[in-house]
């Protein structure tokens, strides 16, 4: 089966944070199918690490999953064409009060491409310093935040291990094990 679907009608369902939109596509053998899509803004994240090898992870809830998780930092772009290391700094700062001397692009994947659009894009953060002033008093969201630091060959033994579950928090680890 060759040939892309085209879209013949979308209804938006709920506009808010996110989008969800029911799309009616005709697919490519002609028959046609309805599909739910989530519209979310493009995101980063940061695989912080120290110079003494250790990784920052932000341990918060996660409602949709119903228990807290161990994740990267990480965030949306908070205006459409804000660049992405900006956004990823800006998150590393609120979320972790630290800083990286430099970040480097890892990867950029879609996160749930059968339901979802999102794009995260991936840094790798190096030279990982505290800030002496706190970013700003923290909001709703991360007022639950803790930081949690592992060593690195810890945290990548866990994504190996299924300890960690979270998608982007494991590409990032395995993708940095490589580069090692």
């Amino acid at each position: 089966m060759t040939g892309w679907y085209e879209t013949l009608d979308s209804t938006v369902i709920h506009d808010g944070w996110s989008r969800l939109r029911v799309d009616t596509v005709r697919m490519p053998d002609g028959n046609r199918a309805q599909r739910e899509v989530v519209d979310h803004l493009d995101a980063v994240a940061v695989v912080a690490i120290t110079d003494d090898d250790e990784v920052l992870l932000i341990k918060q809830y996660r409602h949709a999953v119903g228990r807290y998780l161990l994740e990267i930092p990480a965030g949306v772009l908070d205006v459409e064409d804000e660049p992405a290391e900006l956004a990823a700094r800006r998150e590393l700062r609120e979320e972790t009060q630290h800083d990286a001397e430099r970040l480097t692009r890892l990867t950029t994947v879609y996160t749930s491409a059968g339901w979802t659009n999102e794009q995260v894009t991936i840094f790798l953060g190096q030279g990982v310093s505290r800030l002496e002033q706190p970013v700003h008093e923290p909001e709703d969201e991360e007022a639950d935040l803790e930081v949690v630091r592992l060593p690195l060959a810890d945290a990548v033994a866990a994504a190996r291990g299924g300890q960690l579950t979270d998608a982007k928090t494991v590409i990032a680890l395995l993708l940095v094990a490589d580069r090692s």
